[in-house]
């Protein structure tokens, strides 16, 4: 959906987007670091000199150049059954027009984080997801996934990762989702920790191509 298209605001308190528009809806207000919500929909958000707003159609290709530099990071490539990005090729549908939201975060007018949340129901699990997976239809909003976090490695340990996983949850509740789940592998420490710093908690690991992949969840209500 491109910037500025109507679009329901899900969110509880009436008012609540306007005043985000004027900066006075902190998500967090402890810590000298505040993630600060801008503005209500499209969203958009502030933290340190990081700014978070919704994907357009011309981020795509730093987008997935990003995402394949996490991934190469940590040795997953291609082919191994656990790698894949069909979705990037697919964004309006996925994450835009099916109750869900993609976020880049810039500083300095650059791409340098990411983050997306997509119904849990339009993309399979497992090794199937390497196939193109995909199922529209009715959209159930019960359980919806976190997914493609990356930060630039030359500016990780910012607390970007953080405020991105921040910014995303607080969309998961303004829709109505009542449980976020995500998926990651071992090799991606950092992603899992950072995971667990927010209450994730893990449910089962399953070992794809030799890759042990790692299922948490975190409930919303």
């Amino acid at each position: 959906m491109p910037d500025g298209a109507p679009r329901q605001d899900r969110s509880a308190p009436a008012g609540r987007a306007g005043d985000a528009r004027r900066g006075s809806q902190p998500a967090e207000t402890a810590g000298a670091r505040a993630l600060v919500r801008l503005q209500g929909d499209p969203p958009a958000w502030s933290f340190a000199d990081l700014r978070l707003r919704r994907y357009r159609a011309a981020d795509h290709a730093t987008v997935l150049a990003l995402h394949r530099e996490g991934l190469a990071q940590v040795g997953l490539r291609p082919g191994d059954g656990v790698y894949y990005e069909h979705d990037f090729f697919r964004m309006e549908d996925i994450y835009l027009s099916n109750d869900g939201e993609f976020v880049v975060g810039e500083v300095g007018g650059r791409i340098v984080a990411m983050g997306g949340l997509r119904r849990a129901d339009l993309v399979p699990g497992g090794s199937a997801r390497a196939f193109g997976g995909y199922a529209p239809g009715a959209p159930s909003l019960d359980a919806v996934e976190m997914v493609r976090l990356r930060v630039r490695p030359s500016v990780q340990r910012r607390g970007y990762g953080a405020a991105v996983v921040r910014a995303l949850e607080e969309r998961a509740r303004e829709y109505g989702y009542r449980i976020l789940r995500a998926d990651t592998t071992e090799m991606q420490g950092p992603a899992l920790a950072l995971y667990r710093k927010f209450g994730w908690t893990e449910t089962r690991r399953e070992v794809i191509g030799g890759i042990v992949n790692i299922y948490i969840e975190k409930p919303l209500r």
